[in-house]
């Protein structure tokens, strides 16, 4: 593990400008790169500090501000401990500014975030992976099918909608993706039942994707975070493992 930096940028897309947050290594090296797609919550400081324990490990990490359009971070106040339970206008909050956020608008953005990392001078030339977390997950997911020639790993925890019935489901993406792909869900995730497991699974078999679906056992919708209730150690630590292991083999 190693020192990092970490600084606020601005990224010029389609439709005006997003800040982001950009963190590599100390010593500045062109590191290999790693696109991280943000929960429903937001860009904040549990994220910033996960991009940051990737970049120790060796990435040039970029976590952009995915809502934008809707203003700088924080698009949306929340407190240190985000407990919806406590405090259910959270998601009458956050809820219209996800679903403004459609397949297209974001893979137009997608574009962005991956121009962005190949001019920059902190990453190394070649494909970048993709991780994503909640909603992130399912922007991971397109991503990968989206740009399949700049994309090398994806990786998603604690998705939810990946696979449905709608003509534009993420998981209808697999034929196209080219990169290695795990992903680990949420036990007993409302957002994410096991028809919808199967399905996505089924498709990354069915498009010859090397792959691993992996179901963490008592872990709740949000594990990672732990800014939340739904923090689980022992499962974040698992996930840790395993997209590590996943930017090692691929990156």
């Amino acid at each position: 593990m190693t020192a990092v930096q970490g600084t606020t940028v601005d990224i010029p897309t389609e439709d005006g400008v997003a800040d982001a947050y950009l963190v590599h290594p100390g010593d500045e090296r062109p590191r290999p790169a790693v696109l991280f797609f943000q929960d429903a919550f937001g860009l904040r400081p549990h994220l910033r500090s996960m991009a940051d324990r990737l970049a120790a490990a060796g990435y040039t990490v970029l976590l952009p501000n995915v809502f934008y359009r809707h203003g700088r971070v924080p698009v949306v106040e929340l407190p240190e401990f985000i407990d919806p339970a406590q405090d259910p206008a959270i998601w009458g909050r956050i809820g219209p500014v996800m679903r403004s956020l459609t397949p297209g608008l974001a893979m137009r953005d997608a574009g962005a975030w991956l121009r962005f990392l190949a001019d920059s001078p902190l990453a190394a030339d070649g494909p970048v992976a993709v991780t994503g977390y909640c909603m992130g997950a399912r922007l991971a997911l397109l991503t990968a099918g989206t740009c399949p020639q700049r994309v090398a790993a994806v990786a998603g925890f604690h998705g939810g909608q990946l696979a449905t019935e709608d003509p534009d489901s993420p998981h209808l993406v697999a034929e196209h993706i080219t990169a290695e792909a795990y992903f680990g869900h949420a036990d007993q995730d409302s957002s994410l039942p096991f028809e919808q497991i199967r399905r996505l699974e089924d498709a990354l078999t069915a498009a010859g994707v090397r792959h691993r679906c992996e179901v963490y056992p008592g872990a709740q919708h949000g594990y990672t975070q732990a800014d939340t209730p739904a923090y689980d150690r022992e499962a974040d630590e698992r996930h840790w493992a395993a997209l590590l292991d996943l930017l090692e083999r691929t990156l």
